[in-house]
């Protein structure tokens, strides 16, 4: 019963603590936006830069988009801890002379800033402030860059929906009705709303590159080493077998550009020991022929027709001007070692990938994430679900495995249930060998076809309801794919749902994730949601993936085909 009350209490404080830090605001932050406002959120921010670097006014940048967050806030509740009160001194004091001089960055929850709590959504956490600035907050402060808002999350971050009983629930701001992702939903729905221009994400199933799927804004999913991630908040602290990643948003290509460039320009190696020594490597892939693979389907869950439609968009623009596009798998109902043969093996089914990454991210059996629960406290729809596949007795699990295999014919989900259970550790390095094992053959792929870039979905569906995780947890094999892979990939928006276009025909589900994903989709409710496609490099490749995504947005320009950024 202490803890019951224990979660409420801590529930209503930081509810009313977020309410009354808006509220205390000076009156400015309340006004109506400004025109002078809207010409500064119209900025790139490589201009913002420029301006405060040559003298012009930072707080009037730090003014425009809190007004515009707080707008945001209103509309989506995105925000988890406002600190544009603290910000205004940040502002005064920041770097003028820096890569990012003066600009608003949001950041995830998770992302430690000294004296502000970083929860996730866990109501034992609250009151329990970050004792200092994490080495990518410093780095962000040396550079010029102003945090001002952090960004909500779900509880355990491991969801595409972003929802806590300690902050509520957040809305996607194309259409309230459905979840704008997650875990970094909240950090996408800003954005979306044009309330900050740049921000940061982490990433360890496609916790960057769904939100962005599902709310029309752009990253790169970083390699690890690559971007610094030390001195976040995690559910799973030491968990390395699928490893998180930090990573940038943004509203647009060209400011995610920008800041990539800016954060690596200032040496993250310096400040994060876990970086490697890798300075930005510009490049150039306009001037040749380049050679794209295409999944078209990862052999679990298809591609709705809105997704498929974006993804063949994207094909057929590049085909057009010149590029060498084909298909990489063609795939039978079932083949758990490829749908086609290379030289001298088999290629490597992302189906399996899907099995090695999910037993090894939940190897504990989900036991950790649940430690800081509460009595009382709402679990994620989907996590509650792992949880109850996790927790069955072990005969009760295999079983149900037979049923499912020999009786229902379902091969792909007998896999992923036989995997559920706490491993040992004498079961946890086999996988951690079959993973590497895994990883050399789509290296061998990638080298004997001479790949540039791979294309595919962020997801099957484009955003899901409110509570769609409860059956959709277990579809989200293409972007946790390439965790396990540890492949740099990208998202970026391509188009939006049509209800007449895109209506779903003759549809019958392969497996029973299929089946639980396709209970979402709904061409009509969705009419306007964002559609994302992803862009995969080898590991290590965030220019070139850059690269990749500013030519894929620049032919769809000039083939009439140009993504709309919501207008608010």
């Amino acid at each position: 019963m202490a803890s019951f009350l224990s979660h409420w209490k801590a529930c209503h404080v930081k509810q009313e603590e977020r309410k009354k830090r808006i509220e205390d605001l000076d009156p400015a932050y309340h006004e109506p936006l400004s025109n002078k406002d809207a010409e500064i959120l119209g900025r790139p921010i490589a201009d913002l830069v420029a301006s405060v670097q040559s003298g012009a006014c930072d707080s009037d940048i730090l003014v425009a988009y809190s007004k515009q967050a707080l707008k945001a806030h209103a509309k989506t509740n995105c925000l988890s801890e406002v600190m544009i009160a603290s910000a205004e001194t940040w502002a005064k004091e920041c770097n003028k002379k820096g890569p990012l001089a003066g600009v608003p960055v949001s950041l995830k929850d998770s992302v430690g800033v000294k004296g502000w709590d970083s929860t996730i959504g866990y109501s034992a956490w609250v009151g329990q402030p970050i004792q200092e600035d994490g080495p990518l907050v410093r780095l962000l402060r040396d550079a010029g860059a102003v945090p001002f808002v952090k960004t909500t999350i779900p509880i355990t971050l491991l969801s595409f929906e972003s929802s806590s009983d300690l902050f509520g629930r957040t809305t996607n701001p194309h259409n309230p009705a459905y979840s704008p992702g997650g875990s970094s939903g909240g950090e996408a729905a800003l954005l979306a709303f044009g309330g900050s221009r740049i921000g940061l994400g982490t990433d360890v199933a496609g916790s960057v590159r769904t939100p962005s799927h599902y709310s029309g804004v752009y990253t790169i999913r970083s390699s690890t080493t690559r971007f610094p991630k030390l001195g976040g908040v995690t559910s799973i602290p030491g968990q390395e077998g699928v490893a998180a990643v930090c990573s940038p948003m943004a509203r647009t290509l060209a400011d995610l550009e920008t800041f990539w460039k800016a954060v690596v320009s200032q040496k993250p190696w310096d400040y994060d020991h876990t970086c490697l020594n890798l300075p930005w490597r510009d490049m150039d892939v306009s001037k040749k022929s380049l050679k794209w693979g295409v999944m078209w389907d990862d052999g679990v869950v298809q591609p709705s027709p809105a997704c498929k439609r974006a993804l063949y968009s994207v094909v057929e623009t590049l085909q057009n001007h010149g590029h060498e596009v084909f298909t990489m798998w063609v795939w039978p109902p079932f083949l758990p070692s490829g749908a086609y043969t290379m030289a001298s093996r088999p290629a490597p089914s992302p189906y399996e990938g899907l099995q090695i990454a999910f037993q090894l991210l939940l190897a504990d059996g989900g036991k950790t994430v649940m430690k800081p629960f509460q009595m009382g406290e709402t679990n994620d729809p989907g996590v509650s679900q792992a949880r109850i596949m996790f927790s069955l007795p072990r005969w009760a699990r295999r079983l149900y495995v037979w049923y499912l295999r020999y009786l229902r014919g379902d091969e792909i989900y007998a896999g992923l249930v036989e995997g559920c259970y706490e491993k040992s550790i004498t079961e946890y390095w086999p996988l951690v060998a079959q993973r590497e094992a895994y990883r050399r053959r789509w290296f061998d792929m990638w080298n004997e076809q001479n790949l540039d870039f791979l294309l595919t979905v962020p997801n099957a569906l484009p955003a899901v309801p409110h509570g769609g995780m409860r059956e959709g947890f277990k579809s989200c094999g293409y972007t946790f794919l390439f965790n396990l892979l540890d492949y740099t990939a990208g998202v970026l928006p391509v188009t939006h749902v049509n209800e007449k276009l895109d209506v779903l025909k003759g549809f019958k589900p392969r497996n029973a994730v299929e089946a639980g994903a396709y209970k979402d989709y709904d061409s009509v409710k969705m009419d306007g949601l964002p559609v994302g496609v992803q862009i995969v490099g080898k590991r290590l490749e965030e220019e070139k993936v850059m690269e990749g995504m500013k030519l894929i947005e620049r032919l769809l320009k000039e083939d009439g085909k140009a993504y709309e950024l919501l207008n608010v």
